[in-house]
């Protein structure tokens, strides 16, 4: 009888971690990185704020209409029929009415513009009857409607951004609202990325027997493509154990991140997990996942070390299940735009065998009802990029699930919220 190894194709091999278990795990072992740095707002999105942003001023500045109108008194609104109101003056956003106000007058005005002494409630020009210089209007409305009270969105020293915040266009355009110029962020998170592996070849080369283009160190810089990133490129290292992890020692003094693919399995040649043994700071996992069963993960000098595996599709779905998230810990994020996770109707059936989570790649879409809908990408080996190219978001099969028919909901994860 021959004795076999643990391989990919086992459900239940001994060892292997669940996917959230292995998620926690990197999570708690990877703190915020430290430093920080100011930057001219128009330069800020994308970057992790670093200080709170507070307001100097009250917005708005003064209490003005929210509506193009006629500014009043409240008095002077009918409690029955209508009350005709003489027109005496003109308010822009601007340019101000300065002059005084009577019972029985108003005063046009714009959207924006200051409220003029002593009046408290704007009509819409809609709603009025307009005759020369003066205007009629009935009891349908309310004192102070209209007005947008001085202070009422923002109050001055109030914190409107908090330490933490992922930063949007909005949170950019607020802090011009405010007339800030510049605010503190947490600095770039320095990641050196690296290929391994005889086979591999760069762009330009021609590949010898056996060989490949180097797919995962580009799929890789275009994932850390983001302002708030510093790369480092490693490009294809020599595919030997010292040589691999004097490379490793090398970046880890001055990268806060390692991110390395192939060589992280059991085989004979895989290298990189040789080279890393020899480190004593890096541990080798067996996570229940399918694509992405191997996977290294510690540390190298001061940076934070991740093997990934070296089929190109297990790359991209280690990355953004395990890799991504660390790195945003990193980087101080703790308010960021929700990545949606949600539930489609799958057009087929899949396959699944309880014991790990299984991530396919699909497209989704809405049917005629505005259902989400979700069907593969068509053939599902863990070599095959195009599946992810072709994709618009992962099927996430969750670890005790088995399989799945026609019909019934599953778990999709855009790639919009990722990409």
């Amino acid at each position: 009888m021959i004795t076999t190894q643990p391989s990919c194709n086992d459900i239940y091999e001994t060892g292997l971690i669940p996917v959230k278990d292995a998620l926690a795990r990197i999570l708690a072992a990877v703190p915020a990185i430290e430093g920080h740095e100011r930057l001219a707002i128009e330069h800020a999105r994308g970057r992790t704020l670093y200080e709170p942003v507070i307001s100097t001023l009250n917005v708005p500045a003064h209490t003005n209409a929210a509506v193009d109108g006629y500014a009043l008194h409240a008095d002077d609104l009918p409690d029955r029929g209508t009350r005709r109101l003489d027109i005496i003056g003109q308010a822009f956003a601007g340019r101000p009415y300065d002059g005084s106000t009577g019972r029985g007058q108003c005063i046009r005005i714009m959207t924006g513009a200051p409220m003029p002494e002593g009046l408290d409630t704007v009509v819409m020009q809609e709603q009025v009857q307009l005759s020369d210089h003066f205007i009629e209007l009935d009891s349908r409305h309310q004192a102070g409607q209209n007005v947008r009270q001085a202070g009422e969105d923002i109050r001055r020293g109030q914190t409107v951004l908090e330490p933490g915040k992922y930063l949007t266009p909005p949170d950019i355009g607020l802090c011009a609202s405010l007339g800030i110029a510049e605010i503190s962020v947490r600095r770039k998170l320095k990641i050196a990325i690296a290929s391994t592996g005889n086979e591999v070849f760069g762009i330009g080369q021609t590949p010898g027997a056996g060989g490949i283009y180097d797919s995962n160190r580009y799929s890789l810089l275009a994932a850390l493509d983001r302002p708030d990133i510093e790369i480092i490129n490693l490009g294809i290292l020599e595919d030997d154990p010292d040589s691999l992890l004097n490379s490793f020692e090398e970046a880890g003094a001055y990268a806060d991140v390692i991110i390395s693919s192939g060589g992280v399995s059991a085989g004979e040649a895989d290298y990189t997990k040789t080279a890393l043994q020899a480190s004593g700071q890096v541990n080798f996992w067996k996570v229940a996942l399918k694509p992405g069963r191997p996977l290294a993960f510690g540390r190298i000098g001061k940076a934070a070390f991740f093997g990934l595996p070296g089929n190109p599709v297990a790359v991209m779905v280690t990355f953004y299940q395990f890799v991504l998230p660390a790195l945003e810990k990193m980087l101080g994020i703790n308010n960021k735009p929700i990545v949606p996770i949600f539930l489609a109707k799958t057009s087929e059936n899949l396959r699944k065998k309880p014991g790990r989570t299984e991530i396919y790649r699909g497209i989704i879409e809405q049917n005629e009802k505005g259902e989400w809908t979700v069907k593969t990408t068509g053939k599902q080996g863990s070599g095959i990029l195009r599946s992810m190219s072709l994709a618009n978001a992962f099927i996430i099969l969750d670890h005790d699930s088995a399989d799945i028919k026609a019909g019934e909901w599953v778990t999709v994860q855009p790639f919009s919220g990722l990409f």
